[in-house]
């Protein structure tokens, strides 16, 4: 039986316009790389994220597509896209899951390593 596998890859960065540190809101865009490293091709059906902030808040985050598009990845294969999410905290963190469906109507779920939501600049 081929195996359906995709890895994925983020990178985070602060977005100062949807920062307000007086207002305790902190803004980030994490741009995700989905690269399909299975042997059967794969459609991105939908996303769900776990978003935490420092103080232990948590917003989910659960709908279908990825910023608009439902992308079919064959082997080899990646996808891009970026998107944001503002935390009331100046650090914080996000992991998930995508919801995927092989061509031969196989449904599986693709895990996403928590990230952190940090300007690393402000770090050093």
């Amino acid at each position: 039986m081929s195996q359906a596998r995709l890895t994925t890859t983020v990178a985070v960065r602060p977005l100062p316009e949807h920062t307000d540190a007086a207002q305790h809101l902190y803004g980030f865009a994490y741009t995700v790389t989905i690269r399909n490293t299975g042997e059967v091709a794969a459609q991105l059906i939908g996303r769900h994220w776990h978003i935490s902030d420092h103080r232990g808040g948590v917003q989910q985050v659960r709908g279908l597509g990825l910023v608009g598009h439902q992308p079919m990845l064959q082997p080899g294969e990646q996808f891009e896209y970026t998107s944001w999410a503002q935390i009331s905290t100046s650090q914080g963190s996000m992991r998930g899951s995508l919801l995927c469906v092989t061509e031969d109507a196989q449904w599986f779920e693709s895990p996403v390593a928590e990230f952190a939501l940090v300007d690393s600049a402000a770090l050093h």
